[in-house]
């Protein structure tokens, strides 16, 4: 059994890992409590949070209570073995993303595909050598946290898309944001975030409102997406072709193409005096254009205009 063979050098000082990088939860499942204490102390010393569990039904409620990143299972225990507590974790809803690798004697080659089908990812060989366990551990972290990651990105329907760390750089891309990035900001995503960008993420408001930046013909929308990995944040970049918009405005409304364009404006909330400046006329000509603009519309208020506007913008 694995606590008569654990390898001695289990209690010796392995090669450092960067514990910043990793900060990861393991769930440590075995029914030897001094195999245990040598596997918590080794991992412990690399930085990672260690929870111990002595028998099957112990290592399901610990499971379900922290949710642990890496699960390593001893394979043999008496009542509920490991690869039944392997199938249960793997296809219990509330424990989806847990990779479970497995400790074993059990070098047999049906005893390895058991462990898989029970839905492990890898497994490792008593007696268990360190240096081994700390990268396959290490190694499962990374990819369970990239997936949660990109899974993040699906969930929030963005197509163009950015993992940034709290200090500005890109962790991940989608092909799309690396093409916005460079049109509307001149850089690349080997770079940190453009200045303006992460001066709207240090406002309180950007969680509300978005960072905007219009280039010829198209505006660009940069949005909090939600919350990442260590720190960051998920971006989505969304583009809008303003000309198309106001192209669209003079169809659906019967406005001419200026006030198509006051009316594009108007949705972004800007004042008459802004609109001015903006398109180069006189805030009473903005007006002028406003009072045509309502009765083609059915409104009386500028909100009110607005509003059909964006809904138009939407669809």
């Amino acid at each position: 059994m694995i606590g008569a063979n654990v390898d001695d050098a289990m209690a010796e000082d392995g090669p450092a890992v960067d514990a910043a990088a990793i900060r990861g939860v393991v769930l440590v499942v075995d029914d030897h409590p001094d195999t245990l204490a040598l596997i918590s102390d080794v991992l412990g010393r690399d930085g990672y949070t260690v929870i111990a569990a002595v028998d099957g039904q112990s290592a399901l409620e610990r499971a379900r209570l922290i949710n642990p990143d890496i699960v390593l299972l001893d394979a043999r225990m008496p009542g509920m073995d490991g690869f039944e507590v392997c199938r249960r974790i793997t296809t219990d809803p509330g424990l989806d993303g847990m990779a479970v690798i497995f400790m074993t004697g059990l070098t047999d080659s049906d005893s390895i595909v058991r462990g898989f089908r029970a839905g492990g990812v890898d497994y490792v060989t008593k007696p268990l050598k360190p240096d081994e366990v700390r990268v396959r551990i290490e190694a499962h972290l990374k990819r369970a946290r990239a997936q949660r990651q990109a899974d993040m990105v699906v969930n929030a329907g963005g197509r163009a898309a950015l993992i940034v760390a709290a200090d500005g750089g890109i962790r991940w891309y989608s092909s799309r944001a690396a093409q916005l990035l460079h049109r509307y900001f001149e850089t690349g995503v080997d770079d940190k975030l453009p200045y303006g960008v992460m001066r709207w993420l240090e406002q309180a408001e950007f969680q509300s409102r978005p960072y905007e930046l219009t280039r010829g013909r198209g505006r660009l929308s940069v949005r909090l997406s939600g919350p990442a990995e260590e720190g960051g944040w998920i971006l989505t970049l969304v583009e809008f072709d303003e000309q198309a918009a106001v192209e669209d405005f003079v169809a659906r409304f019967a406005l001419t193409r200026r006030q198509a364009e006051v009316l594009l404006w108007i949705s972004r909330g800007k004042t008459n005096r802004d609109i001015a400046e903006i398109l180069d006329m006189k805030p009473r000509t903005v007006n002028k254009h406003l009072e045509h603009i309502f009765p083609k519309l059915g409104v009386e208020t500028r909100a009110a205009a607005a509003a059909i506007a964006l809904q138009n913008l939407g669809s």
